[in-house]
């Protein structure tokens, strides 16, 4: 079996566990995906919602795919990539797999009108947060030293950048 195929396959498996649980096994278990009344009563938070949800789905399965792909890893920390993954939309957020999964949640809870899957997504970001603070950072620096440094100082944590990194 190929080390790309292996990656693609550990990819796949860890698309449905992970972020599977997180932004979709978990969110049905709080809202049993039921329609509520629209937030403050305001219909086009639903819309909202569903803008969320697109390039949430998209930015997702496109960061899986470049780590299976160009990094030739995944996403888990048992098999991590083999190089460093700076392309794509990692050229505008360090962090867009996560973002996609926050944006999954966050307009899940908009469509749905569900305050506890809304508190679902914000404690979500506050515990991947303190993830890539405490560990993912700083193993990333250990990794891939002077080549993540120079990458992390170019490319925001969260909130991306209005032009694409060239680094």
């Amino acid at each position: 079996m190929s080390e790309r195929f292996r990656a693609i396959v550990g990819s796949i498996a860890f698309l449905f566990v992970a972020p599977g649980i997180v932004a979709g096994v978990i969110p049905w278990a709080l809202s049993g995906y039921r329609l509520g009344p629209p937030f403050l009563g305001f219909e086009p938070f639903r819309w909202f919602g569903i803008a969320l949800l697109l390039p949430g789905a998209a930015l997702l399965i496109e960061t899986f795919a470049r780590f299976a792909l160009q990094g030739l890893g995944t996403p888990a920390p048992i098999a991590p990539t083999k190089s460093l993954v700076v392309t794509g939309s990692y050229r505008l957020v360090r962090n867009p797999m996560y973002v996609a999964v926050v944006l999954l949640i966050l307009g899940q809870a908009l469509l749905l009108g569900s305050v506890s899957v809304l508190i679902w997504g914000a404690v979500v970001w506050l515990t991947v947060h303190l993830f890539v603070l405490a560990h993912e950072e700083p193993t990333l620096s250990r990794t891939y030293g002077e080549q993540y440094d120079r990458y992390r100082a170019n490319v925001r944590r969260w909130i991306p950048r209005l032009t694409p990194w060239r680094g």
